[in-house]
């Protein structure tokens, strides 16, 4: 873990860098010379390199293109930097950091991302904070790859979860248990240097009622990926027939389909109950004690650089990044 010399920051938009207008909270342009006037007063002696993501959003509009536009300036940016801060808002920004996680495979520089839960210079402001706690700490030294950083806690980016809406310790790594096989070399396909294209992903909680033409018309909308929230240790109906039928002629018309449990420290059993079985006899691969953000990231992220559907599930079942395995 080298301590970084020269940072790269990009600014994404989201709470941290808000103003007010007659409309409510909204990204602003000008954090530069905000982040400029902190870090001096702070002392940092840091070079640094700061760059706005046009157009600045709320992170609640975040779509796959974002991703891939971040994708894209790291990239660019690392030829000449040693880290990699990314300023970004709060409400999907474990689903940004795990999706980053499986872009930057194999990435020789460290990426932490943070933000804030109020607009830096509001009263109480968590922003100065955590950006100023995410600097420290990449100049200290952190390993390559992909973190969140926030409330003075340093997590790992295909493992983190949003828990709470207001609180400032709102993220968090959930106790989802890690068994898995490790990946051994990340093929050259798969890692950060290989362009993404957009994928028709969608995810899907089972609950009672949850009925097969629900399922049909969700994936008649040519998803090429499902992720499917399951009960418990990976259980779901086993008694409706037409339900199964419609997730196995998925698969077998070429959709990849993963299943996480849906209870927030639950992690996937495959076997355990007659009733998990049915569900995994479709297709489905399981995400193991993935998060939904890890495995919607994963998914993205594989799909996104062209594999076959059996690639895609070969490469899901294995730990790539820390995302399985401690």
């Amino acid at each position: 873990m080298n301590a970084v010399k020269n940072l790269f920051v990009l600014y994404t938009g989201g709470t941290i860098g808000m103003l007010q207008t007659p409309e409510g909270l909204a990204p602003a342009s000008g954090f530069e010379v905000r982040m400029r006037e902190q870090l001096d007063d702070q002392g940092m002696a840091l070079d640094w390199h700061f760059q706005e993501l046009l157009p600045l959003i709320d992170s609640a509009n975040m779509r796959q293109a974002n991703w891939l536009a971040m994708r894209d300036a790291i990239v660019e940016a690392v030829r000449g930097h040693d880290g990699v801060l990314l300023l970004h808002g709060t409400d999907t920004l474990a689903y940004s950091a795990a999706a980053l996680a499986f872009l930057m495979l194999g990435l020789p520089v460290p990426v932490v991302l943070t933000g804030a839960m109020l607009p830096a210079g509001s009263e109480g402001s968590d922003a100065w904070p955590n950006l100023l706690g995410a600097v420290r700490s990449l100049q200290a030294g952190v390993a390559p790859g992909v973190h969140l950083f926030f409330n003075g806690e340093l997590l790992h980016g295909a493992r983190a979860s949003k828990l709470r809406s207001e609180a400032f310790d709102a993220f968090a790594v959930l106790p989802r248990p890690r068994e898995g096989e490790r990946a051994g070399l990340i093929p050259a396909g798969l890692d950060y240097r290989t362009p993404r294209k957009p994928v028709n992903l969608a995810v899907l909680p089972l609950f009672p009622g949850l009925a097969a033409s629900h399922v049909e018309a969700l994936l008649g909308s040519g998803v090429q990926g499902l992720l499917l929230e399951c009960y418990g240790s990976g259980t779901g109906p086993s008694d409706d027939k037409a339900l199964l039928d419609v997730l196995r002629a998925a698969h077998q018309r070429g959709v990849v389909l993963v299943a996480i449990s849906q209870c927030p420290a639950g992690h996937m059993q495959a076997g355990v109950y007659a009733a998990g079985s049915q569900l995994l006899a479709t297709g489905l691969v399981s995400a193991g004690g993935m998060t939904r953000e890890a495995a919607l990231g994963k998914l993205f992220a594989l799909l996104g650089a062209g594999l076959r559907q059996e690639e895609v599930e070969q490469w899901f079942a294995v730990d790539l990044c820390g995302e399985m395995v401690d």
